[in-house]
């Protein structure tokens, strides 16, 4: 992704909406490729979509689960912070980022870039969920903002 004018491309993102065919049915192939185990041919059935929509942020969510399965965590965190650069209205950047950056070991930059966006998405589990963890992995359990949900 590297040379590419990112806010050029977050500005045609935000004037699509869906992809159509055939790149959503290469889309859906991956997921179904996913979700039986495959994530080889999902990432080939993936490189199928126009490079003009690579970037797009279903596109992306799907390449991180891909990296994610294949537990390739660098090439994930790459794609993470892509999505959380260009699709900046869902917790999904975010969750990805955070969680690659855990598998990195990287885990007090997990729980900070999470926290910094938890108030943004406070009905979202797998964000609390996420930053409960993290907590308790850095030993900040019983620390005032430790990402614990305000009532």
């Amino acid at each position: 992704m590297p040379g590419m004018d990112l806010a050029s491309t977050a500005m045609k993102l935000r004037m699509m909406k869906t992809l159509g065919p055939p790149d959503s049915h290469y889309l859906n192939a991956a997921v179904g490729w996913i979700e039986l185990g495959d994530p080889l041919e999902a990432f080939d059935e993936l490189q199928k979509v126009d490079p003009e929509f690579s970037l797009h942020p279903d596109v992306l969510v799907v390449r991180w689960i891909i990296y994610a399965k294949a537990r390739k965590w660098n090439a994930g965190l790459q794609v993470a912070r892509a999505l959380v650069t260009l699709a900046r209205i869902g917790p999904m950047g975010w969750i990805a980022l955070a969680y690659s950056l855990n598998e990195l070991n990287r885990t007090p930059e997990a729980w900070h870039e999470l926290l910094s966006v938890a108030e943004k998405f406070p009905q979202n589990g797998t964000i609390q969920f996420n930053l409960a963890c993290y907590a308790c992995k850095l030993g900040k359990i019983d620390e005032p903002g430790a990402g614990w949900p305000s009532r």
